[in-house]
C-alpha cells in the first residue's frame, strides 16, 4: 500500500507525505482562476475627470426607455469609454445605499453612452459593475439612427439595438481586422447606359455628390452588376456603401458582381447564414474602417459603414424586408432615415414598383431612374393572357385546368430551353370579389375589404366590423360576388405526366433551387423561390392568377404584379424568343401592367387612388391587437391627434395548435381583436408617440407587456 492511500491518510493536511503534497500544489496550479464577479466598488475612487457614466441598459420595456447615470471607478476610467459594452446593476432602491454608494440589484447589460461631469440625479449613484470590452461598437451615428426607428415604430432604443449590434465574440474582438486598401478607381457606365439618366447617376456617385433616384430595372441578369458599379463609383469618391437585398441568393449574385469589379477584400458580407462569430468579426471590420462597403440582407440595414455615400435596397416589396422582431421596422424606412441623416445618395431599385417608391418620386424626393421604352421592349419577353372567357372555350383547360396556349408555350419553349412554371402558395385565403369585374368587395364608410360571414351570406367589413346588407360594385355596378378560387396543387404532377421525358425542378419552402441548367426542363417554383436558368427560361407559366389577386391584403394588385414580374424577368426578351403566359382576367390592371411592362404607372395610379381613399402610405396606420378588454382599456386611454380614426375593433382568426404561427398572430386558441388607427399625412409622428406613451405608461403599472401589442405600418390591414 502507497503512502498516499495508508490508512492514517486524513487528506491534504498538515503531516501530509510529500508526495501528497505535490500532487495537491499541481492540481491548484492547473485549476481555473474563479472568475470574479463584478463587484460594487464599495468605497474605490471615483474617475477624476467625468465620472458620470450615462448608460441605455438592455430593457425593452417602454417605461424604462431612457438613460440612467452611474458612477465611473477610478480603475475602469481607461476603458469605460462611449460606446462600450458594460455590466451595471439595475433595480436597486434608494434605501439601498452603503457609503455613500447605491448597491444592490441584478446585473444587466447595457451600453455607455457618454461621460459627464455630473449627473442631473440628486441621489447616490450606483458604480459601473464592469466593462465588458473595451471595443467601442455603439458611434454616436448608430445611437442617433437607433433612437429615429425606435420614435418611428413605438419602440423601445433597447430593442432597435439589439437588432444593429451583433452578440459580442470575444474571439472575433481578439482578432485584428485588415488594413484598408486605397479607393478603387471609377468605373466604366457599363449597362447603366440603357437607361436615360443612369451614366449621370454614376458620374454623379463618382464626384461625391449625393444623388437620389427611384430605380425601375430592365429584365434580365444585368441588375447586379448595375448595382456593383454604383457601390464602386461611391467608394472612388472615398465614401462608403450599402446595400440590402432580399435573401441569401441574392446576396450571393451581388457579393460575386462586386469580386468582379474590385476584387477580394473590399467588401463585407453580413447575412445571419455567415454564424455569429464571422458575422460579427465582418461587422467589426466594418465598424473598425476595414472595408468601406457591405452588402447583406435585413440586419444589414444598421451596419456601421464609415463615410456612408450610397445606400441601396433591392424590392423593396419583398416581405424580407420587414423585421419580424420588435419594433418590426421596415428596411426602406430605415435606409430613408440614413440617407437623411448622413445626407446620402439614395438607390432603390426593382424589377418592379411599390406605391412607397411612387411616392418617393410624386414628392420630389427621389428622381426616377427608368429606360426608354424602346429598351424595355427589347429586354421584356412577350407576355400573352389567358382568361376566364378563353378558359370556358378551351376543352384542355377544363379537362387538365392548362389551356392550351399554356401547352403550346410549353412545348415550344421546351424545344429552346428550361420552362418556368409558377404556382401560388398554398394558404392564400381570398375574400370576396364582384362577379362580373372582379374588382375587390370594399366597404361604404371605411374602403375596407368585405368577407362572408361563415356560414351566412351576410357581408361585414374587414377593418371596421360595420356589416354591408346592400352591396353593389362601385366599378360596374353588378349586385353578385364571388369568391376566389385557390390555385391547382397538382401542377407539377401533371406537366410531368404530359412531358414525360423532361426533367421536373421544384423550388420551393422545402428547398428553393438558386441556379437551373440551360438544358430542357420544367421548373415548378412558388413565388419568391425562382431559381435563375442558365441562359434565361425559354419561357414562363404564370398560373392561377386569382390565387394572388384575391389575397385578403390591400397590396394583392401590387405583390401579384411584383411577383410575376420577377418571374417574368427571368425570361429571355422576346427577340430571342422569350413567351410568358399569365393565367388571369386580361382586363384587370396588374395584368394589363405586366402585358405592357409598365409597373411604375400601375404604381402611380395605385398611389392617387390610395390618396382619394386615405390608404397607406398617404395615410399612416397603425394596428393595436390583443384581448377585447384590453384593447378597449387601451383605446380609451390613449391621447391621440384629434384628426386620427379608430376602425374597428373586429374579431381575429383564432389560431390554431398546429401549424406555423406567423408572427403577431394570437396565441394558439385564444380570440383576439384588432383596431386600425389612421391618421393624416404629417402626423404619424404624434400618432407614434402617443402610442408609445399609453403602452409604458401601461408596462409601468405592471400590465402583461404582452397584453396589446402594437404596430405601426402594418403590412396586412386588409
Amino acid at each position: 500500500m502507497s503512502s498516499e492511500n495508508g490508512p492514517g491518510d486524513q487528506g491534504g493536511g498538515e503531516g501530509a507525505p510529500p508526495e501528497q503534497l505535490a500532487l495537491i500544489r499541481e492540481s491548484v496550479r492547473k485549476a481555473k482562476v474563479p472568475r470574479a464577479k463584478p463587484r460594487t466598488w464599495r468605497g474605490a475612487a471615483l474617475a477624476e475627470e467625468l465620472p458620470v457614466a450615462r448608460v441605455l441598459v438592455d430593457k425593452g420595456v417602454l417605461h424604462l426607455d431612457r438613460y440612467f447615470d452611474y458612477a465611473v471607478p477610478a480603475e475602469l476610467d481607461a476603458d469605460a469609454q462611449p460606446g462600450v459594452r458594460v455590466r451595471v446593476r439595475f433595480g436597486a432602491g434608494r434605501h439601498r445605499v452603503r457609503d455613500g454608494r447605491r448597491e444592490g440589484g441584478g446585473l444587466i447589460d447595457g451600453f455607455l453612452v457618454e461621460r459627464l461631469a455630473e449627473s442631473d440625479y440628486s441621489g447616490p449613484l450606483a458604480a459601473l459593475a464592469q466593462v465588458v470590452s473595451p471595443e467601442p461598437v455603439l458611434s454616436a451615428e448608430l445611437l442617433a439612427l437607433a433612437r429615429g426607428v425606435a420614435d418611428r415604430y413605438a419602440g423601445s432604443l433597447a430593442d432597435v439595438l439589439q437588432l444593429a449590434v451583433p452578440p459580442r465574440s470575444a474571439r472575433a474582438e481578439q482578432r485584428p481586422s485588415p488594413q484598408p486598401l486605397p479607393p478603387p478607381a471609377a468605373p466604366e457606365a457599363g449597362s447603366w447606359a440603357r437607361y436615360e439618366q443612369g451614366m449621370a447617376f454614376v458620374e454623379a456617385l463618382a464626384a461625391g455628390g449625393a444623388p437620389r433616384a427611384v430605380w425601375n430595372a430592365l429584365p434580365g441578369p444585368e441588375w447586379a452588376d448595375e448595382v456593383a458599379r454604383a457601390v464602386v463609383a461611391t467608394l472612388a469618391s472615398g465614401r462608403g456603401a450599402l446595400v440590402v437585398v432580399p435573401d441569401g441568393r441574392v446576396v450571393a449574385r451581388v457579393d460575386a458582381a462586386l469580386t468582379s469589379l474590385m476584387g477580394e477584400g473590399r467588401h463585407a458580407v453580413l447575412t445571419a447564414d455567415a454564424g455569429p462569430e464571422k458575422r460579427y468579426r465582418q461587422w467589426l471590420a466594418v465598424r473598425r474602417g476595414a472595408v468601406r462597403a457591405v452588402v447583406g440582407t435585413r440586419a444589414a440595414m444598421f451596419a456601421p459603414v464609415r463615410d456612408l455615400g450610397l445606400v441601396v435596397l433591392w424590392d423593396d416589396g419583398d416581405d424580407s424586408h420587414s423585421e419580424p422582431h420588435a419594433p418590426q421596422p421596415h428596411a426602406r424606412e430605415v435606409l430613408l432615415l440614413r440617407a437623411a441623416q448622413d445626407r446620402c445618395g439614395f438607390l432603390l431599385g426593382s424589377w418592379s414598383c411599390t406605391v412607397e417608391a411612387a411616392q418617393l418620386v410624386e414628392s420630389g424626393w427621389a428622381r426616377p431612374l427608368v429606360a426608354a421604352r424602346e429598351q424595355v421592349r427589347g429586354a421584356a419577353p412577350l407576355v400573352r393572357t389567358v382568361g376566364d372567357g378563353d378558359l370556358a372555350r378551351d376543352e384542355a383547360a377544363r379537362a387538365a385546368r392548362l389551356p392550351t396556349l399554356a401547352w403550346q408555350a410549353v412545348r415550344e419553349g421546351l424545344k429552346q430551353g428550361p420552362v418556368l412554371v409558377q404556382v401560388p402558395r398554398r394558404g392564400y385565403v381570398p375574400r370576396m370579389a364582384c362577379a362580373n369585374c372582379r374588382a375587390p368587395a370594399r366597404c361604404r364608410h371605411c374602403s375596407g375589404p368585405l368577407e362572408a360571414r361563415e356560414g351566412g351570406a351576410d357581408l361585414r367589413c374587414g377593418w371596421c366590423g360595420k356589416d354591408e346588407g346592400a352591396w353593389h360594385c362601385a366599378e360596374c355596378g353588378g349586385f353578385r360576388l364571388r369568391a376566389q378560387v385557390v390555385g391547382a396543387r397538382r401542377t407539377a404532377e401533371e406537366l410531368g405526366r404530359a412531358f414525360p421525358a423532361v426533367p421536373v425542378r421544384t423550388s420551393g419552402r422545402e428547398h428553393v433551387l438558386d441556379t437551373v441548367p440551360g438544358a430542357p426542363a420544367l421548373v415548378v417554383s412558388t413565388p419568391g423561390a425562382e431559381p435563375v436558368a442558365e441562359g434565361g427560361y425559354a419561357a414562363a407559366l404564370l398560373l392561377d392568377g386569382w390565387a394572388m389577386l384575391g389575397r385578403p391584403d390591400l397590396r394583392a394588385g401590387e405583390d401579384a404584379l411584383r411577383r410575376w414580374i420577377a418571374a417574368a424577368g427571368l425570361v429571355r426578351p422576346q427577340g430571342a424568343g422569350g413567351t410568358v403566359v399569365v393565367v388571369a382576367e386580361p382586363t384587370l390592371r396588374p395584368v394589363q401592367a405586366l402585358v405592357r411592362w409598365d409597373p411604375v404607372g400601375h404604381a402611380v395610379r395605385e398611389l392617387s387612388e390610395r390618396a382619394e381613399l386615405g390608404f397607406p402610405p398617404v395615410s399612416r396606420m397603425a394596428a393595436v391587437s390583443g384581448p377585447p378588454a384590453l384593447v378597449a382599456e387601451f383605446l380609451g386611454a390613449v391621447e391621440l391627434p384629434g384628426e386620427a380614426e379608430v376602425l374597428g375593433p373586429i374579431p381575429l382568426p383564432v389560431t390554431g395548435e398546429r401549424g406555423p404561427r406567423r408572427v403577431g398572430a394570437p396565441p394558439a386558441g385564444e380570440q383576439w381583436e384588432r383596431a386600425l388607427i389612421r391618421v393624416p399625412p404629417g402626423k404619424g409622428a404624434a400618432m407614434a408617440a402617443a402610442l408609445k406613451a399609453a403602452q409604458a405608461a401601461r408596462t409601468a403599472r405592471g400590465s402583461a407587456e404582452t397584453g396589446v401589442r402594437l404596430r405601426i405600418d402594418p403590412p396586412d390591414i386588409g
